[in-house]
Parts: structure tokens; C-alpha cells; sequence
């Protein structure tokens, strides 16, 4: 069951990103075909969410996906996110945007009662993300469920195996010419998920 509200989830945030495309459509005027043709060019400026601003895909649309590697500094996890978004016609500064993630962890250590055990765990996500841009200052929040499963490399009975939790963060992006700093904090909720949590911080200096 819980599953299948991972899954609904996901699918709604899929169905969020497809009618981003159809929102900037929507509106045929002259003063909306300048705000795409803008968007298009991209004008120097990146979402509050982005990492590095080269890395940017830009569609005919106006919407913008960025796509991110994920290593925790501890080497125990791996993966990718995938974020789709765009800036409202009306509110220039404002990004939205649906992100989907996948995250791989191999024999993390953790405890279950009085026992250490080494855990694989597996979990596919989606969050909706905000952000706004203040100048060169950017700060974005997201929140989302995500469905995972785990198991124990010596299995135990009693082990959790699967489960659905709720995921949250927030940011904030330095961006000037030739320079990007990020910070960024990610919180779960289901204590089997700790290893998860992660705060990262990153400076791009694009030669």
C-alpha cells in the first residue's frame, strides 16, 4: 500500500511537469513570446534551485531541467535527481519545479536494538520545489514523499524492508558571473532513512 502512494505520487509530479509545456502555450501575445524568447536565451540567470548553470537544459517552452550526480561524502550512497521547472510569466523571479531522485546505498552500518547490522537500501522520490531569486541571492525549499526498500546483508526477521517517507530541504545559491555557491540541507523522516540525510555545500568556478 505504501507503495502505491509512492507511485501516485510520482505520477502527479509527472503530470505537474507536462503541463508546464502547456501553460507557456497557453498565452499567444506579443509580450508573452518576449518572456519565452528571453527564457530561451536564458539571460545569465538560473533558477534558485540549479547547481552549475552550464549543465542547464533549456526547452522551446521555457522550461529548464537540471540534472545532478548524488555521492555522500561517506561513499556509501549513489545516484541522480532530475529537476523540471520554470518561472511563472507574471513572477519572473519565482522558479517551480517538480524534482525526481534516486539514491542507491550499499552496507550502511546502522543498528537495530542492541544489534549492528549493515543495510543496502534502494529509494525513488519526488518533491515540489519553490524557490525565488533576490538579486544574485537565491533560497528554495522542497518537500515529497519518497518509497524505499531495504534489506540487511546478513538478514534479520525483523528487519523494516520497505516503507514511504516524507523528504524536505531547503537552500540557498550565490550566483554571479563565473561563480555558483550552493548550500543545501536534506531531511527524512523514517529513522532507517538517516543515512540520507545529507548537507552539502559546493563552489563552481566554470573555467
Amino acid at each position: 500500500m505504501k507503495s502505491r502512494h509512492t507511485f501516485a505520487v510520482l505520477l502527479a509530479c509527472l503530470a505537474f511537469t507536462a503541463s508546464l509545456g502547456a501553460v507557456a502555450a497557453e498565452d499567444g501575445n506579443d509580450d508573452i513570446v518576449e518572456i519565452v524568447t528571453k527564457a530561451k536565451r536564458g539571460n545569465g540567470v538560473s533558477p534558485a534551485y540549479a547547481g552549475q548553470p552550464q549543465d542547464l537544459m533549456r526547452l522551446e517552452n521555457g522550461v529548464v531541467i537540471d540534472g545532478q550526480d548524488i555521492e555522500s561524502p561517506d561513499g556509501f550512497t549513489s545516484g541522480f535527481r532530475l529537476i523540471a521547472g520554470f518561472s511563472p510569466f507574471q513572477l519572473p523571479k519565482l522558479d517551480l519545479g517538480a524534482e525526481f531522485s534516486y539514491r542507491e546505498s550499499d552496507e550502511v552500518p546502522t543498528r537495530l536494538g542492541d544489534q549492528q547490522l549493515l543495510v543496502n537500501t534502494v529509494s525513488l522520490g519526488g518533491s515540489l520545489v519553490a524557490g525565488v531569486r533576490l538579486g544574485h541571492f537565491g533560497l528554495y525549499a522542497k518537500s515529497g514523499l519518497v518509497g524505499w526498500e531495504g534489506d540487511a546483508v546478513i538478514p534479520r526477521g525483523d528487519f523494516d524492508e520497505a516503507g514511504t517517507t516524507r523528504v524536505q530541504g531547503f537552500g540557498a545559491r550565490l550566483q554571479f558571473p563565473g561563480f555558483t555557491s550552493r548550500l543545501e540541507l536534506e531531511e527524512y523522516d523514517a529513522p532507517d532513512m538517516a543515512h540520507l540525510n545529507l548537507l552539502t555545500a559546493s563552489i563552481n568556478i566554470p573555467f
